[in-house]
């Protein structure tokens, strides 16, 4: 099965990206949102560009809202995730844009920094759920203290832990999973069990999949990889001691056999199956790596908490997708009812059945609370979630040959932490002076 995630986690064509990016923005007029009667009672054709990974959760809200009015028709078109950047820009600079689009929110900044997009803020303002939306999705979509992007759906790196293994190996879930010393001892005492029982997992060859589980170690202590704002960011590598503490603990991981062994290999085209399989303790992954395809019985035993730091504190990735209404769009008003539309709790609250986490806390009623119990832990402290705000995101984090990696690969399967945290400094700070234009 294609992942919701994992396209996105192996991106590496849209680094070719930057050509068709450049000269994208300010070209095309931006639709007056304050206009009287903006968003209500448009009609006509939508047309709305969605990525293949969210076609599924699109079409749902695309059925739904037609059985809702009869005013506007949505033509949804799903674009291969690895052509999405490519694709929309040519089409800005064709002067033929979509008038929504369904974009991951880590590529919001790509557009909205070459004034690509409508300013949505005195909408989003309006609502009166703003308070209550996902901040590292509206981080995602802010230049200059304005939004140009406005949540969709959350895709969040969470930890999955199995009930049966820590109860056999005489571990408490919340004792093991607040900090880098409980997670060695749980994965000690599970991985102790039985032969090709192991208290931990990662893939460790797919690049973006170990930025989407293990960066948030290193936020939870209220710091990032990256330093500045764009225009003038560099890495904050070297020294980082919430970074070597992290490669630390994987380190220990891989020389203790704490993981399979096949996690120096795993590149994570099956992110999944290990845990599936009911042999592994903890997994870093995301709601839609996990439950879809699970056994009904292992999620009765499957408890979900958030990503600790070294010695306490949460965060997990705040992925998914944000919405934007391109500048030139033909139909910017029927844009807007349809997305406060998906963003009303109805629909958010069904979001977990095609894969997905709604990007609204308050989606996390007692009714949501008992069927999706597995996707409330980053409705509970939506604020722990963050992304980077930065245009070099996919050069360092999710093509194969990117620092990242590198570093992830030198420090914990050879041992040399430093020396790949100086090394990755170095190109951590090239990117960053480049940037992605």
């Amino acid at each position: 099965m294609t992942l919701s995630r994992r396209d996105f986690l192996a991106l590496a064509g849209i680094g070719g990206a930057a050509a068709a990016l450049a000269g994208c923005g300010g070209q095309l007029e931006p639709a007056d949102v304050t206009v009287a009667g903006f968003g209500e009672g448009a009609s006509g054709t939508l047309n709305l560009w969605c990525r293949s990974d969210t076609l599924t959760g699109n079409e749902a809200m695309v059925e739904a809202f037609h059985a809702a009015q009869d005013r506007i028709r949505v033509e949804l078109t799903p674009i291969p995730n690895s052509q999405y950047v490519t694709k929309l820009a040519t089409a800005i600079r064709g002067r033929r844009p979509p008038d929504l689009v369904d974009i991951d929110d880590i590529y919001s900044a790509l557009f909205i920094y070459r004034d690509a997009f409508t300013d949505l803020t005195p909408l989003i303002e309006e609502l009166p759920y703003r308070d209550r939306l996902s901040p590292g999705h509206l981080g995602l979509a802010t230049k200059d203290e304005r939004f140009y992007a406005v949540p969709f759906l959350a895709d969040n790196s969470v930890l999955f832990c199995n009930l049966d293994l820590f109860e056999r190996a005489g571990v408490d879930v919340d004792e093991a999973t607040g900090s880098f010393a409980g997670y060695l001892e749980a994965a000690r005492a599970i991985s102790a069990l039985e032969e090709d029982v192991y208290g931990w997992s990662y893939p460790g060859n797919a690049s973006g999949a170990l930025g989407f589980t293990v960066q948030p170690h290193i936020w939870a202590t209220d710091t990032d990889l990256i330093a500045g704002q764009i225009g003038g960011q560099t890495g904050n590598v070297a020294g980082n001691e919430s970074v070597r503490r992290t490669l630390e603990l994987l380190r220990t991981f891989w020389e203790e056999d704490l993981v399979p062994p096949v996690a120096y290999a795993d590149d994570a085209s099956r992110w999944n199956a290990d845990y599936l399989s009911g042999r592994i303790g903890m997994k870093p992954a995301s709601y839609g790596v996990i439950v879809p395809d699970a056994d009904p019985a292992l999620l009765e035993r499957t408890e979900v908490r958030l990503l600790a730091g070294p010695d306490g504190g949460v965060s997990f990735f705040d992925g998914g997708d944000n919405f934007a209404i391109p500048n030139g769009a033909a139909n910017p008003s029927a844009a807007w009812e349809y997305v406060r539309f998906c963003l009303e709790i109805e629909q958010q609250s069904n979001l977990p059945a095609g894969g997905y986490t709604p990007v609204r806390a308050d989606a996390a009623t007692d009714a949501f609370r008992e069927q999706f119990p597995l996707a409330v832990a980053p409705l509970e402290q939506l604020d722990a979630g963050y992304a980077p705000l930065s245009l070099s995101y996919n050069r360092i984090y999710n093509q194969p040959d990117g620092p990242w990696l590198e570093m992830f690969r030198r420090a914990v399967f050879a041992g040399e932490i430093e020396a790949a945290m100086d090394e990755a400094q170095d190109r951590y700070d090239l990117i960053l002076r480049q940037g992605d234009a």
